[in-house]
């Protein structure tokens, strides 16, 4: 039997399935675009139904491409954490459209909880903000607005999850689990407790039975169905996607740092043991819990970044693929003083302002494409360099930022990261380190390796490192252009 471990890695704006060998090679990926539904400004829905059928049809085809379900090993599933799915237990089938983790619809509620004086003891206890980032006021919204959801819950039928949570649901016919790092991302867990709180859930008005169990995120956690596939697979790992990037990044170790730039960017620094609590707007979360035993993150969250180029190529037909932006960049010696904050679903952390909204500062006659693109780019590094330094008043300073997403490809933007945060970055040969992390995981916990930090080191592979090179004075300047622009977000 061959020990293929099969990756499901639920994006935000697609789905994909990925074959992993046990030396971290992937050797097939399928790959699907998920809808994106805007039913007003601020809110982000996808359907239930075709995020369960693109990963099914996904899978089946890596399957085959293996050479059939008794040549996978395991099963590992990473997912966009803070989507939430809403479902009855008794037909399996979904209540409403999920509510993707951009949707900002429950931001009067969260003010409300904020101004009745809640948030302090919130992120005490949970290592979040009162943002509707989170999954937990998402669940109330629905319960509040969706009649088939307030049904479900009074027949007691109702299930809450975010997207492994429903997918693992779907695959294994009926297990209603969630794992520890995803958990801490709903606002409804205690830092320092095994499951979901009673007290939080009050808070928020999530009923507990209608939430999953939280499990270890290696282990015998579930199986597929034996019709599904044609044989019962181990599902033997689950985590969010960007604790598996740190996991994928070998990020295991107290002070080791990584960023993964994506639709949004993400920061997350290794805390060991320690629960972590910042005093500069970072969060605290579950980065690793394994045989009981957790491992904590500070992460520093950005809303916008690969969406970006994206809102580039799509909405204003700077580009025609994301690609370009690094050749537009190159073409260029500056921006022309040109300066993009790209909120438009809001700014994240450190600022956490709702409210904000994007701006493109310092255009003249001579901005072209090219001074665009190459803004664009830059707020990668103006955007991350806020988190540095957020990072860094908890105790948190970076000396190595390990990079990954799609947007990490960009040699040009490698370079200016390192350039404008002063510090080396690294970049894996394999920037999927999402999946990879995933991979690792489900290795892991179907004894192919006997620890995480084995699999980790025979299954990361080679980086590439940059150093900075920008002068101080062309650092000041662009950073001070940048906090001018931001005042007006």
């Amino acid at each position: 039997m061959s020990q293929n471990i099969l990756v499901l890695d639920e994006g935000t704006t697609s789905t994909r399935a990925m074959l992993f060998t046990p030396e971290g090679a992937c050797v097939g990926t399928s790959q699907r675009e998920l809808t994106q539904h805007y039913p007003q400004s601020g809110w982000v829905e996808h359907c239930p139904h075709e995020i369960w059928e693109r990963t099914r049809d996904c899978a089946a085809e890596m399957i085959a491409r293996a050479g059939g379900p008794e040549r996978i090993a395991a099963i590992g599933i990473t997912n966009q954490r803070e989507t939430v799915v809403a479902w009855d237990k008794a037909s399996g089938e979904p209540l409403t459209r999920a509510i993707v983790w951009q949707d900002r619809r429950t931001e009067p509620f969260c003010m409300a909880l904020r101004e009745a004086g809640h948030e302090a003891e919130v992120q005490a206890r949970t290592g979040l903000l009162l943002d509707p980032y989170f999954s937990g006021t998402k669940m109330r919204w629905m319960l509040d607005n969706v009649p088939e959801v307030r049904a479900a819950a009074e027949r007691g039928t109702l299930a809450f999850g975010t997207v492994e949570s429903w997918l693992t649901f779907k695959l294994s016919g009926g297990a209603h689990i969630t794992d520890a790092s995803n958990a801490s991302r709903t606002l409804l867990m205690d830092l320092a407790a095994p499951g979901f709180d009673a007290g939080l859930c009050d808070l928020i008005g999530v009923p507990m039975n209608a939430l999953p169990q939280v499990t270890d995120m290696a282990g015998a956690l579930a199986a597929t169905e034996s019709a599904l596939f044609g044989r019962a697979i181990p599902i033997t790992g689950l985590v969010g996607d960007q604790q598996a990037a740190t996991i994928g990044q070998a990020c295991l170790a107290p002070g080791e740092t990584k960023a993964t730039y994506g639709t949004g960017a993400f920061v997350l620094a290794n805390r060991g043991s320690a629960i972590p609590r910042s005093t500069n707007r970072l969060l605290g979360t579950v980065l690793t819990q394994l045989g009981g035993e957790r491992i904590y993150a500070i992460e520093g969250s950005v809303f916008v970044a690969g969406s970006l180029v994206q809102w580039l190529r799509d909405s204003l037909g700077i580009v025609e693929v994301a690609s370009q932006t690094e050749e537009l960049a190159r073409s260029i010696p500056d921006s022309g003083g040109v300066v993009i904050v790209p909120a438009l679903s809001g700014l994240g952390a450190p600022h956490w302002r709702a409210d904000a909204r994007g701006v493109i500062a310092g255009l003249s006659f001579s901005s072209g494409k090219a001074q665009l693109a190459r803004a664009a780019l830059e707020a990668m590094a103006h955007q991350t360099y806020d988190l540095a330094r957020a990072f860094a008043a908890d105790g948190a300073e970076w000396q190595t930022l390990r990079i990954d997403g799609g947007m990490s490809a960009n040699n040009w933007m490698a370079q200016d990261l390192a350039d404008v945060l002063g510090v080396p970055v690294e970049r894996p040969a394999f920037v999927e380190t999402t999946a990879l992390g995933a991979a690792m995981l489900a290795a892991t916990g179907a004894g192919l390796y006997p620890a995480l930090g084995s699999a980790a080191a025979a299954m990361r592979g080679q980086a590439m490192r940059f150093e900075p090179a920008m002068a101080d004075a062309v650092r000041d300047e662009r950073l001070a252009r940048w906090q001018h622009a931001l005042r007006a977000a």
